[in-house]
């Protein structure tokens, strides 16, 4: 959720921000006006609670033959007490459903516009060339008796697939890399739930345009995870946190699950677009004065982690309408796929400010005793798409796969043969 205050103090950075993203204006306004009903009714309700108090002392000390019209009094005055505790709650729960209705704020610098305003940060490592037809990745994964559609799609349907042989050893060995990655930068691994309660998908933001692409289990009142931010933000939920050694920074390992509702015929083939994955996450709880350095951190993980496994990609900061709900900036890094003349985005980092920490009551506590809402940030460090990359960048034209450098001790192997 947004700073109360701040929509309070300046309503117009709150449009300005709702302009940028193509979001509604007219929720600004009635946040505000929701909000000016919701004080009202608790300065209302305290008053007459403040009225009960003294009320009750003043019965408990009248004469006995004063009392029963006294008491007569104090009951009416429980009901009217009951009554406006009544309209404080609804006025309360009204505000709290239009202000989380209104998405992050932008941060400055964030391009306005929609999926297709992104600004190009830059474009790092040359894109591969080869003296023969190359083939894309599901070909590749194929002759490697690697990537299994068919059989996917007779066991769970469309968009689900089996990796095979070297295809799931190919998959451990990224995110044991990652993870090596991860534990050198200081992150604390974790293996995630990868069902959450509603409160804790909601307190993260992603019940919000997007949540047809979330599966729900309704007789569990449980959600299936799309990335383990879901579970990492949930897990300090409703405490205070001490901040004052540094960052508390998370590295979660999940599967991952997403319904791809809407995307219909696009990208059907091979494993770029489909309902389950794994994934390396990286996390953040910090001081929201660090939070964009922290970003460039997260982003600097990122393209190390490209740049070792030889892949030629670009650095996008995305557009203030292509967000999502919790992110004040988002950058973006896509992978050159030869295959498909094209950059596919391979991994995120997002700066969530203090909206998710907000939603979820993570503090931390200040210098003079108060607390606060800390900022949390995310990024992707490993994920199987990553494969789609790999396969096409590296390929020779026998089917065979380089492998690179730096996955070698976690594969065992220096290069992928086609299996005979």
């Amino acid at each position: 959720m947004i700073d109360p205050q701040l929509l309070r103090d300046a309503p117009d950075l709150v449009r300005a921000s709702q302009e940028r993203r193509g979001a509604s204006l007219e929720l600004v306004d009635e946040a505000l006006a929701a909000d000016v009903a919701r004080r009202a009714a608790i300065v209302g309700f305290e008053t007459l609670r403040a009225e009960q108090n003294a009320f009750g002392k003043k019965v408990a000390q009248a004469p006995k033959d004063e009392k029963p019209a006294l008491v007569a009094q104090a009951q009416e005055l429980a009901a009217q007490v009951k009554e406006a505790q009544r309209i404080a709650g609804e006025a309360e729960a009204r505000f709290a459903e239009v202000a989380g209705s209104i998405p992050n704020l932008v941060l400055d610098g964030v391009p306005a516009g929609g999926e297709d305003d992104f600004v190009t940060l830059r474009e790092v490592g040359g894109r591969p060339e080869f003296d023969f037809e190359p083939r894309d990745h599901l070909a590749i994964g194929e002759l490697l008796d690697a990537i299994d559609m068919e059989r996917g799609a007779k066991v769970s349907g469309a968009r689900f697939y089996f990796l095979k042989g070297v295809g799931a050893r190919l998959e451990f060995a990224l995110i044991q890399l990652g993870l090596t990655r991860a534990l050198e930068a200081g992150f604390t691994p974790l293996i995630t739930p990868t069902l959450v309660r509603p409160e804790i998908m909601a307190g993260t933001g992603f019940l919000g345009a997007h949540a047809d692409e979330i599966y729900y289990l309704e007789k569990d009142e449980l959600y299936l995870t799309g990335t383990s931010e879901v579970a990492l933000a949930g897990y300090h939920k409703d405490e205070i946190l001490d901040l004052s050694a540094g960052p508390l920074r998370y590295a979660g390992i999940s599967t991952c699950y997403r319904r791809e509702a809407g995307s219909g015929g696009r990208d059907t083939r091979g494993i770029i677009r489909v309902h389950q994955f794994q994934k390396l996450e990286m996390f953040s709880y910090i001081d929201p004065a660090d939070a964009e350095a922290e970003h460039e951190r997260l982003l600097a993980l990122q393209e190390g982690m490209l740049q070792s496994l030889g892949l030629s990609y670009r650095v996008i900061d995305t557009a203030a309408g292509d967000l999502g709900t919790s992110a004040a900036r988002k950058f973006d890094v896509e992978a050159w796929v030869p295959t498909q003349d094209a950059y596919r985005e391979l991994t995120s980092t997002s700066n969530c400010t203090t909206f998710q920490a907000r939603r979820l009551d993570i503090r931390q506590r200040g210098a003079e005793g108060k607390t606060a809402p800390v900022a949390t940030l995310n990024g992707t460090l490993a994920t199987t798409r990553w494969i789609v990359a790999l396969l096409e960048t590296h390929q020779r034209a026998d089917g065979s796969v380089v492998v690179p450098e730096p996955l070698r001790p976690f594969l065992g192997l220096d290069v992928l043969e086609p299996v005979t």
